[in-house]
């Protein structure tokens, strides 16, 4: 077996060696070239109530947040970096260049901390040759960087050098470091109004990024991987519009469809069949969206699919229903799920609606939590998530399914194969729910209406 060491590949370089003279010549000749305007990050404003709110729960604590390090994709690739999503949260820094880089609160005062944050420095252009040298950080190879004092203007945190790894300086104490990665997650379930707009700036995007498909469904049901094509359509307006997508996409053509995170996407569209489409797009500040819509890719559901579609829809309004201030955060799921089993039995699949039999045919739960993280929350102790209740300024989603395998027996002919997921994202309001993702049509009536208009124009 062949060991591959990060830190030796990066050792191998196939420049030429550079002589004093060019060295000196490389040194020489350059303008100041700020990377910033000097004004704040978007989301700046906020961090620092959301530092207090952390520095309350551990008084007298040294609080270390990395932003994670750069993983090695093939020999000296590095996979594209994205901040932790607590880091990006306290920080309002959501950039590349942020790997390695740290957030401490250091202990002032006998309750409160300082936010200090530890920083790659831009690399100087008259002193060293990392600039132009180094693979991994020299901003001709991957771009600029802010230097301290432009990093505190654009977060207001006082910033240092980082002059060692994020293990470190946190002293590693494996207990504390899981009660403050829960702590972060359950500060993070309720949602301000600036992450709100946030998030439906996302939802918007990804309105988008579906228009985006239907236009193209024409060439994808010629291409013998047309399931590629769904996911670079959509991924075109992620990238153009946000940082990328929040997740991978799942575009996932018949029986695909019963497969509850196909990513394979690698197979042909059959105008028969029905398209899931599970997709969203992360926005520059790295909320995303979440949405899913089970499409005819004839452009109309057969009488089989209609039916399907109906009973995921029903479920998904019981659901929604469910959804307040107060209420348990599973009710809406077990509404849901409840229409689901009835359904089941009025078409003679199960012979009760009781029991768990029904979960043959859901797989898995209906909703989550939606923010910077796609399962935002997810290090959230489960009194304060699943086993908790539902509180005003949370996003969640809300996705029953149905997936009829193609080889399940228990199943009419006529079903197996079909795959069908509603997903919506929705903030918790006073009175009950805001629908964040309604100009993406729900019904099977308003969905084949949308298509045909965006295919006619």
């Amino acid at each position: 077996m062949i060991r591959q060491d990060a830190a030796a590949v990066r050792t191998v370089s196939h420049d030429l060696p550079y002589s004093d003279e060019l060295k000196r010549f490389m040194a020489q000749g350059w303008r100041p070239a700020p990377v910033s305007d000097g004004r704040a990050l978007p989301g700046a404003a906020v961090t620092p109530a959301r530092r207090a709110q952390l520095s309350a729960r551990f008084p007298g604590e040294r609080l270390v947040v990395p932003a994670g390090e750069l993983k090695v994709r093939s020999n000296d690739c590095d996979h594209r970096f994205r901040p932790h999503s607590a880091y990006v949260w306290l920080t309002a820094l959501t950039g590349e260049e942020q790997a390695g880089h740290v957030l401490v609160l250091e202990p002032s005062g006998p309750h409160g901390h300082e936010a200090v944050l530890h920083l790659r420095p831009r690399s100087p252009r008259t002193d060293g040759d990392a600039f132009y040298r180094d693979r991994r950080h020299g901003e001709f190879w991957v771009g600029p960087r802010p230097d301290l004092e432009e990093a505190e203007q654009l977060t207001g945190i006082r910033c240092v050098p980082l002059d060692r790894p994020a293990r470190e300086i946190s002293g590693r104490n494996a207990d504390r470091d899981s009660e403050l990665a829960s702590v972060l997650a359950e500060l993070r379930l309720v949602k301000d109004p600036w992450e709100v707009a946030q998030l439906e700036e996302a939802v918007r995007h990804t309105v988008s990024g579906f228009e985006d498909v239907v236009r193209a469904l024409p060439r994808a049901l010629e291409h013998p991987r047309g399931e590629r094509w769904v996911e670079g359509v959509f991924n075109l307006r992620a990238r153009a519009e946000g940082n990328g997508t929040g997740y991978e996409t799942i575009a996932a053509a018949g029986a695909h469809a019963c497969v509850l995170h196909w990513t394979r996407n690698d197979g042909p569209l059959d105008a028969r069949e029905l398209l899931l489409l599970d997709a969203g797009v992360e926005t520059d500040t790295l909320y995303t969206s979440d949405i899913t819509r089970t499409l005819p890719l004839s452009g109309r559901y057969s009488s089989v699919q209609r039916q399907v579609c109906e009973l995921v829809l029903a479920a998904q309004e019981a659901g929604i229903a469910a959804l307040r201030p107060g209420a348990d955060f599973r009710d809406f799921h077990r509404a849901g799920m409840r229409v689901v089993a009835e359904g089941l039995t009025e078409w003679g699949i199960l012979q009760s609606p009781d029991g768990e039999r029904y979960r043959r045919y859901t797989l898995c739960s209906s909703g989550h939590m939606l923010g910077l993280d796609v399962h935002d929350c997810a290090r959230a102790r489960a009194d304060a998530y699943l086993d908790g209740t539902l509180a005003e300024g949370q996003v969640l989603t809300v996705e029953p399914g149905l997936y009829f395998q193609p080889d399940d027996e228990t199943l009419p002919a006529e079903l197996r194969g079909i795959g069908v997921r509603i997903e919506d994202d929705l903030v918790i309001t006073a009175e009950g729910a805001r629908l964040l993702s309604g100009a993406l049509p729900r019904t099977p009536d308003a969905v084949e209406t949308w298509m045909g208009e965006l295919l006619a124009a």
